[in-house]
C-alpha cells in the first residue's frame, strides 16, 4: 500500500515539475519574442521623438558667436530668397565643431500683439530650423531660443530677424 501512494506522489511531483517547466519556458519565450519584435516600436518613437523636442524652446540668455542673420518679410515666416549664405556658414560652423549647437533665435518689434509676434518669429526660428535641417545639420544639434523683442526705435529689418548662433550647450 505505501508502494502506490509513493508512485502517485512521485507522479504528482512529476507533473507539479512539468507544469513549472512549460510555464518558464514560456516565459523566457515569450521575453525573448518581445524583444526581438521590440526594435521596430522603438525605432517609430525614436523618429517621433525628435520632431516632438524640436519644438522645445529654451529661455536662455543670448550667448555664442553669430554665424549668420536670415531677414524675412513683414508678416511672414517663409524662407527668403537669399538664405543660402547663413545656411551654408552655419553648416560650416556646426560640422567644423562637434562640440557645439546651432541655437537660432527669432526676433520682433513692439508694435502690435506681442503673442501673435512672438509666434511668428518661433515660426520663423522654425522656417530656418526646417531649412538647417534639409542641408544635412542633425535635428539634435539645432535649439530654439524664446523669442525677443527688439527696441523700437532700431532698423525695422532687425525685428524680423533670425540669428544664427553657435553654442556651447549640455
Amino acid at each position: 500500500m505505501m508502494d502506490d501512494q509513493d508512485e502517485g506522489a512521485r507522479i504528482g511531483v512529476w507533473v507539479a515539475l512539468g507544469v513549472v517547466a512549460l510555464l518558464l519556458f514560456g516565459l523566457v519565450f515569450g521575453l525573448a519574442w518581445r524583444s526581438v519584435k521590440a526594435p521596430a516600436p522603438a525605432a517609430k518613437a525614436a523618429v517621433a521623438a525628435p520632431a516632438a523636442a524640436a519644438d522645445v524652446v529654451l529661455d536662455v540668455p543670448l550667448s555664442g558667436e553669430i554665424i549668420g542673420k536670415v531677414y524675412f518679410e513683414v508678416g511672414k515666416a517663409t524662407l527668403p530668397a537669399e538664405v543660402a549664405k547663413p545656411l551654408g556658414d552655419a553648416l560650416a560652423a556646426v560640422t567644423a565643431d562637434r562640440d557645439k549647437k546651432l541655437m537660432l533665435s527669432g526676433f520682433h518689434d513692439p508694435s502690435g500683439d506681442p503673442a501673435t509676434n512672438a509666434e511668428l518669429a518661433k515660426n520663423r526660428a522654425k522656417a530656418v530650423r526646417e531649412a538647417l535641417i534639409a542641408r544635412g545639420v542633425a535635428a539634435n544639434r539645432i535649439v530654439l531660443r524664446k523669442p525677443e523683442q527688439t527696441a523700437a526705435e532700431g532698423p525695422a529689418e532687425e525685428a524680423r530677424r533670425v540669428e544664427i548662433r553657435l553654442v556651447q550647450l549640455p
